[in-house]
């Protein structure tokens, strides 16, 4: 764990050579790295969206480390139940004991890796499932198959988002994958990333986001527009276009993000 020189209360997590969480203590909606910034962003736009019932809505999230986006949604909806899967009970007792939750978070932590943790929850069960989850510097293969995808369509409701950090750099063939297995349970898919990464000019972070509903992909234009790190949002119909012709991913067939090209923790 690396402190903030700038910050006393501000601590980035590193994980095998991986900077994996930048939490600030004193202010959990403080986001340090981009791609988080862009997860936030699609959050906030959902989770405030106004509703007919008055139910809260749940987020899931697949992958825990430091928790900064479960600490950024609890300090922007206090009403959101959050249920984070993170398999590594010494990184979690690590970060319970020098990056304690604030009392009353909402924020529950399984000690249960991903797919397990998905095929055991209900139908419905959740408004948000985000997939943040790294084996070292790349994403577990298992996690993006096509059966898995479809556990979390069903654990989703009807308009449900699934939110996935991936990374890759031109041209692209794991997102590929990614887009084409999406497709087969929504119907609507979006991706952003930062500009110098669509053009090919760097290894990075694509977000993508998928549901049976149409996306806000005007809002979340807006949003990254003046974003401090603007970045491109790219709607379904541009998605289709740009990053069609990748083979569905399955378990029989999957496959690990590409590890990055300098080495842990250059992309972040």
């Amino acid at each position: 764990m690396e402190a903030d020189r700038s910050r006393p209360s501000a601590f980035t997590l590193v994980v095998s050579g991986t900077e994996q969480s930048y939490v600030d203590l004193d202010d959990p909606g403080r986001i340090e790295f981009d791609y988080v910034q862009r997860m936030a962003d699609v959050l906030d736009l959902h989770l405030s969206r106004p509703r007919d019932d008055e139910e809260a809505r749940r987020v899931v999230h697949v992958g825990g480390a430091g928790l900064s986006l479960p600490r950024f949604v609890a300090s922007r909806h206090t009403r959101t139940p959050q249920v984070v899967l993170e398999p590594d009970t010494v990184l979690t007792g690590f970060v319970r004991e020098h990056l304690p939750l604030p009392p009353r978070s909402g924020i529950k932590v399984r000690d249960v890796a991903g797919r397990p943790g998905l095929e055991a929850m209900r139908d419905d069960f959740a408004d948000v499932v985000v997939l943040d989850a790294f084996d070292g510097a790349q994403v577990p293969p298992d996690l993006t198959t096509a059966e898995c995808v479809a556990t979390v369509r069903r654990v989703l409701t009807s308009d449900g988002l699934f939110l996935l950090n991936l990374t890759d750099t031109a041209p692209f063939a794991y997102v590929r994958r990614v887009v084409a297995t999406l497709g087969r349970s929504f119907s609507h898919v979006g991706l952003s990333a930062e500009p110098a990464t669509l053009k090919g000019r760097r290894f990075g972070n694509v977000l993508a986001v998928a549901s049976g509903e149409a996306l806000p992909v005007e809002e979340m234009t807006r949003v990254a527009a003046r974003s401090m790190f603007p970045y491109r949002v790219m709607g379904p119909a541009d998605v289709r276009r740009t990053f069609h012709g990748g083979a569905v991913l399955t378990d029989a067939d999957p496959q690990h993000s590409p590890a990055p090209p300098g080495g842990p923790g250059v992309f972040r």
